[in-house]
């Protein structure tokens, strides 16, 4: 009986531990899908509750050179572009998440889809680092590659 009742508790912590952990990649997915969203709004006051204040930005892409650079962003340029007025919807499409926890501190991966309007711009691939604060999960660093080409669906 009593190794029962181990094994049970043993078994129940494990499915909490689970849960919360499931429990945290749906409210990290959730911000990140709250960035998108903002993007297609044009409402970089959505956008911006996704970041950390200090938040860096990244891409890697190949130049026409061939040659594979890394471009710093800005993310109050980055806020400023979104939300600026423009004619056509930035949409951002994630075709899946690979969230990876430990504790307050996530990395995530998002293949993505880029569309200005109806229009194919690139695709490519995010990479979020994000901490949760202040008990909100919040995007400190994000760095994505860029191409025409070779996207996953």
């Amino acid at each position: 009986m009593r190794y029962i009742l181990i094994t049970v508790l043993i078994i129940c912590g494990f499915s909490g531990k689970s849960f919360a952990q499931e429990s945290a990649k749906t409210e990290i997915e959730n911000v990140i899908m709250t960035l998108f969203d903002g993007m297609r709004a044009g409402d970089s006051s959505k956008v911006a509750s996704t970041f950390l204040s200090d938040a860096a930005m990244q891409t890697v892409y190949t130049n026409k050179e061939g040659e594979v650079v890394r471009s710093i962003g800005s993310l109050n340029r980055f806020l400023d572009a979104v939300g600026t007025p423009h004619e056509e919807i930035w949409d951002e499409k994630i075709s899946s998440f690979d969230t990876r926890l430990d504790g307050d501190l996530a990395s995530v991966w998002t293949p993505y889809t880029f569309f200005i309007g109806e229009s194919f711009s690139h695709c490519g691939v995010n990479s979020f680092q994000m901490a949760k604060l202040d008990g909100s999960w919040k995007i400190m660093y994000i760095v994505d590659t860029r191409r025409g080409y070779d996207c996953i669906e």
